[in-house]
């Protein structure tokens, strides 16, 4: 069976899609059933926006020329029509792809096709050329073209390139049994495709597969479909030797973004994919943690996971915790004495040189010292010890909720939008339990802070003993 070609040429008012003012201002749709041309459509396009000076110069397309043209929307299902079931062609087809997907997209409709690309597909028949612009080419292989730059010449003139590559294909003894598409695609093409059919415009988190079946990498996105497609289209080193392994993917849905960056984090450090850097580490040895003394201040210091008692932090080693303790130190006045690093028999060295207030001398209060003390304690505590964050669902009729229960990050799950919890208990029950890791705390309160219009609810239960 014969693929059936869509061979498409724009013109626009924009170097890339900007909407509103990067537009599509004239299209051609030339329909190839690998044989030969057998429909063709071609229109302007009204942009509903001013025309630059300098695209008017490349295309010959004024604003008075597009005044009366159909929108893009008003012509939007015949390109459907023309280009579905087939494959894109264009000369660069990422540019043309790309503008048509994006005038889609604005419309809120997902336009997805196959592509293939006639410059990639002259380097590969016609190898050693100076240039593979549409012009040089059409010009080097006598291919006339009474209109450049104007969409209907330029797709045209892509058609008749067509046709002799595809002579080119079948005259050689090692192409000829290929279609022209298996002949240009490529083992990391044929993956992205596979991988791009698989994944939603959704939020959730995505695990990448080796052919062994293996876990290389997980991520998250808002839309795991957008962030596979820049993970293609990276120029990094270390992405592209992944992508050389990668064979499948897998991927669990979760509607709110924070419980994709919750679950992402436990993945990570559960299955440790080799081309993960962050969140692998699951193993926490030292706390910072906070306590009264006698006189009513409020003391730091730092201890092992089996010592703490009151953590506010949770650290991979000592220099960790100490790290952040120094900076703590630094930038809010605090005593070495009241953190733990010296003795409180005499004056701390930080006093000495002024960087502390006294309170190791009598020379501060503790209420005074406690202020400083509360403003850190307010960055690194939750503000009640258990309650639930209602977020998105996974579609319309649904929830999530992501469970805080005694200062620590418990669990998510979902509950339809329209049901009644009877209970706190009932809905701490509800949810997936997840193994807990200090940074998970983290990630809440950084999702806490970055979004003023959370759903919070306490939930009111008696205080843990």
């Amino acid at each position: 069976m014969y693929s059936v070609f869509a061979i498409v040429d724009i013109e626009t008012c924009g170097g890339k899609f900007d909407y509103p003012k990067g537009r599509i201002i004239d299209i051609c749709i030339v329909v190839h059933d690998g044989l030969g041309v057998v429909d063709k459509f071609s229109t302007l396009i009204n942009p509903e926006c001013y025309i630059n000076p300098y695209f008017t110069n490349i295309s010959g397309i004024t604003n008075e020329m597009v005044a009366d043209a159909p929108k893009f929307h008003e012509v939007a299902k015949q390109i459907i029509e023309f280009t579905e079931g087939k494959i894109f062609v264009a000369h660069n087809a990422a540019f043309d792809y790309n503008f048509v997907k994006s005038e889609f997209a604005a419309l809120g409709y997902k336009y997805r096709r196959e592509t293939l690309c006639t410059v990639r597909l002259s380097r590969k028949l016609l190898p050693g050329r100076i240039s593979y612009s549409l012009g040089n080419l059409c010009a080097s292989l006598g291919i006339d073209n009474e209109a450049r730059h104007r969409a209907e010449g330029d797709a045209v003139a892509t058609s008749k390139l067509f046709d002799l590559l595809l002579r080119l294909k079948n005259d050689d003894p090692r192409y000829k049994n290929q279609g022209v598409e298996a002949l240009m695609t490529r083992r990391v093409d044929k993956i992205k495709q596979y991988i791009l059919n698989k994944l939603p415009e959704a939020c959730g988190v995505y695990y990448f597969r080796n052919k062994d079946k293996e876990i290389i990498y997980i991520g998250k996105s808002t839309n795991m479909y957008n962030r596979a497609i820049a993970h293609f289209n990276t120029d990094r080193n270390k992405s592209k030797k992944m992508l050389n392994e990668l064979y499948d993917v897998d991927f669990t849905e979760t509607g709110s973004e924070l419980i994709a960056l919750l679950l992402e984090s436990e993945e990570i450090k559960k299955h440790k994919p080799r081309y993960n850097r962050m969140r692998k580490n699951a193993e926490f040895t030292h706390c910072l943690d906070v306590y009264t003394d006698e006189r009513g201040a409020l003391n730091f210091k730092i201890v092992t996971t089996e010592e703490s008692e009151h953590a506010i932090l949770e650290f991979n080693s000592y220099m960790a915790a100490r790290e952040r303790l120094d900076q703590w130190i630094e930038s809010h006045e605090l005593c070495l004495a009241y953190c733990g690093l010296t003795s409180k028999d005499s004056s701390c060295f930080n006093h000495q040189i002024r960087q502390c207030k006294g309170i190791c001398c009598g020379l501060e209060e503790p209420e005074d010292y406690n202020v400083r003390v509360r403003k850190i304690l307010s960055e690194y505590q939750f503000p009640q010890r258990t309650f639930a964050i209602f977020d998105a669902g996974r579609h319309a009729d649904e929830k999530s909720v992501i469970i805080i229960e005694d200062f620590k990050y418990k669990g998510y799950g979902y509950v339809d939008s329209s049901s009644q919890i009877a209970s706190a208990e009932e809905l701490i029950h509800s949810v997936r339990t997840a193994p807990y890791y200090p940074d998970s705390n983290d990630l809440v309160r950084g999702w806490m802070k970055s979004k003023s219009r959370l759903k919070i609810v306490n939930l009111n239960l008696p205080e843990a003993h």
